[in-house]
């Protein structure tokens, strides 16, 4: 029995170093992958912190203070939302309000990474809370899917590596950029913000809620708007608008991505970051079958 056990030794040995080199390969390559994966991301991101500079400018933002709100603020969708209310004079209170709707989604992004950085300490991770894009959520999902277990080098390369230096750096050229233009009009940049506006709307429309919510939303900022105030039809239109589209059933509401799940930060991302049907596939194979869990 001690010659059959000095015997398993090796073997037993052997195995765990196997076990080793592949998962060490498997990291590599996944970290590969996400690196390029984020290079068209981080092509993304710069192109729409160039747009927000330019639009942070012809608001009538300081250069620090467009520079300083990609910093503190780094929101994406919602900073080009709070230039065009700080631009129509909605006070503060209401900017806060309606971007917070607007960024709401990003509890469910924290919701889903919880489990993977539970172990990771609090100022990290409150860093990390700060730094969570749609992109960077799609892309450190999916990496930690493919190696199974936590990669804080895969975040911070997805949200510092591929959104947060490109949007900044962008910012900066754009501000400055825009700063040097006389006429921002006469050259047809003053419609660079509605038009980024309207293609980041269309992009969050998935389903017949968000269709009935951007409908009314959008009629009833303009009717009030006329009625009353530009500041207060946005208000009313912000909050008047999700609220009717939360009233549409989810039977017929034929949601393709709904806001918050992974399918829905995989169209901010390269196509199959958010989601491996592979590493789906090798899950569930190993939860139905015992022996090949063990």
């Amino acid at each position: 029995m001690r010659r059959d056990l000095r015997q398993d030794l090796p073997a037993l040995s052997g195995g765990t170093a196997t076990d080793t080199a592949t998962a060490a390969a498997d990291l590599r390559a996944s970290r590969r992958r996400l690196v390029t994966e984020g290079v068209g991301i981080a092509v993304s991101a710069a192109g729409f912190g160039f747009v927000y500079g330019l639009s942070a400018r012809e608001a009538g933002f300081s250069p620090l203070e467009a520079i300083a709100m990609s910093v503190i603020v780094f929101a994406g969708a919602a900073q080009f939302a709070a230039v065009g209310y700080v631009a129509a004079g909605l006070a503060w209170p209401g900017v806060v309000l309606l971007t917070g709707l607007l960024n709401a989604r990003h509890l469910l992004y924290s919701a889903a990474l919880r489990p993977w950085l539970r172990d990771v300490p609090f100022p990290r991770r409150a860093v990390m809370a700060h730094l969570l894009t749609d992109e960077a959520f799609a892309l450190t999902i999916g990496h930690f899917r493919r190696i199974d277990r936590t990669d804080e080098w895969g975040f911070w390369v997805a949200a510092i590596g591929t959104t947060f230096i490109p949007w900044n750096l962008a910012t900066i050229a754009g501000v400055f950029l825009g700063g040097q233009i006389p006429d921002p009009a006469r050259l047809g940049i003053d419609i660079i913000f509605p038009a980024a506006m309207v293609g980041l709307a269309v992009g969050l429309i998935t389903g017949r809620r968000e269709l009935v919510a951007a409908i009314v939303g959008a009629c009833i900022a303009v009717i009030v708007a006329l009625v009353t105030s530009p500041s207060i039809g946005i208000v009313s239109g912000g909050i008047i608008g999700p609220a009717i589209g939360l009233l549409v059933p989810a039977r017929v509401a034929h949601e393709t991505a709904p806001i918050g799940t992974t399918a829905s930060a995989e169209r901010y991302a390269m196509p199959g970051s958010a989601l491996d049907p592979e590493v789906v596939d090798e899950a569930a194979g190993a939860t139905d079958d015992p022996e090949a869990a063990r």
